[in-house]
C-alpha cells in the first residue's frame, strides 16, 4: 500500500471565495494510471492534478477526472502551479509542463496570479441552434437571437461555444443523456455556454460549462474553456473587445469563479493564448492506494 497525500485547492477564487476545486498531489513519479485514477476518485472532484519530475520539462503534469485521464485541465493546473508556489517549491517566473496536450508555458507573478499559456485555437464544427436547442432546453430561436455561431474551439481541449442571450444562461437545463451521446459523436468534452455582460461591466461574459460525459454536471470554473471563449470572441466579435478579457463562472451553483484571459494576434491570427487566476488551499486527505 502507498500512502498519499491530496492536497485539496480551490482554483479561480474571486477576492478568496468561490472557485472549482481540485486535487493536488506532488511527487506522482511511483503511481500508476490506475492508482491516479483511484486517487482521483477518493478525492472526487472534477479533476486532480499528478505533478512528476520530467527530463526535458520543469514538471510533467497528468490529469484524472473519476473516469479516466483528460489531455489538460486549466483550473488543476493552476491549483498545482499555485500550490507549489505557496509551499516554496518554485518562486516567481516562468516553467515548462509537459500536458498529454503538449509542452505549456506557466507563469507565477510576484503576487502569487499563475498564468497559464494554452495552445493556439482550433476552430471545429459549427452546428445549428436546433440541434443545440435539445441539449440546453432553450428554444432555437432564442440561441439564433444572439447572431454568432454555435462552434467547437479547443485550446487545449473541446469545447462546444454556446452564446446565449443577456438573462438566459441560468435557465439552461442541459439534457445529460442526449449531451453525452451528441460529444461522443462529435469527440468534444462538453458544452461551455456564455451570455454577454454590458459594456460597463468589468466581467465580459459571465460562463456555465457542463461535462456530463466526464462526470461532471457543472463546473464552477474551467480554465480551458476560458481559453477557447477568448478567442471565439476573438474571432466572431473583433471590434468589441480588447485583447484581455474576465470570465465570471458558477453563479448558478452559488460558487463565484473569476478568470482572466488574453489574446494576442497578429496579421496572420492568434499567436499567444493564456489564462489565469488565483488559487487557495482548503483541505488536504490522506489516501491508501
Amino acid at each position: 500500500m502507498k500512502n498519499v497525500e491530496a492536497i485539496l485547492v480551490s482554483s479561480f477564487t474571486a477576492n478568496g471565495m468561490g472557485g472549482n476545486p481540485a486535487g493536488v498531489v506532488l511527487d506522482a513519479d511511483y503511481l500508476s494510471n490506475e492508482e491516479k485514477l483511484q486517487i482521483a476518485q477518493v478525492v472526487g472532484y472534477s479533476e486532480t492534478a499528478f505533478v512528476s519530475q520530467d527530463n526535458e520539462a520543469d514538471f510533467e503534469v497528468s490529469f484524472f477526472t473519476v473516469t479516466g485521464e483528460v489531455d489538460f485541465c486549466g483550473h488543476a493546473t493552476l491549483a498545482a502551479f499555485s500550490t507549489m508556489y505557496q509551499d516554496g517549491i518554485i518562486s516567481e517566473g516562468k516553467y515548462l509542463q509537459r500536458t498529454k496536450a503538449g509542452l505549456l508555458i506557466v507563469t507565477i507573478e510576484t503576487n502569487g496570479l499563475v498564468v497559464m499559456d494554452q495552445k493556439l485555437p482550433e476552430y471545429r464544427a459549427q452546428f445549428s441552434y436546433e440541434f443545440i436547442s435539445e441539449l440546453v432546453g432553450l428554444d432555437s430561436k432564442v440561441l439564433e437571437s444572439t447572431r454568432l455561431p454555435v462552434q467547437v474551439v479547443s485550446t487545449g481541449l473541446p469545447d462546444i461555444i454556446v452564446p446565449v442571450p443577456y438573462g438566459y444562461l441560468d435557465k439552461i437545463q442541459v439534457n445529460k443523456n442526449l449531451t453525452i451521446n451528441f460529444c461522443k459523436r462529435h469527440e468534444v468534452i462538453g458544452i461551455h455556454a456564455f451570455e454577454l455582460c454590458d459594456k460597463t461591466s468589468m466581467v465580459t461574459a459571465s460562463c456555465r460549462n457542463f461535462a456530463p460525459l466526464f462526470g461532471i454536471s457543472e463546473e464552477s470554473a474551467t480554465g480551458s474553456a476560458s481559453g477557447a471563449l477568448a478567442c471565439y470572441l476573438t474571432k466572431h466579435l473583433p471590434n468589441t473587445h480588447s485583447n484581455s478579457f474576465v470570465f465570471e463562472q458558477g453563479r448558478a451553483m452559488k460558487c463565484i469563479s473569476k478568470i482572466t484571459a488574453s489574446v494576442d494576434s497578429n496579421e496572420q491570427g492568434i499567436i499567444k493564448v493564456r489564462v489565469g487566476g488565483f488559487a487557495h488551499r482548503i483541505g488536504r486527505r490522506e489516501i491508501s492506494v
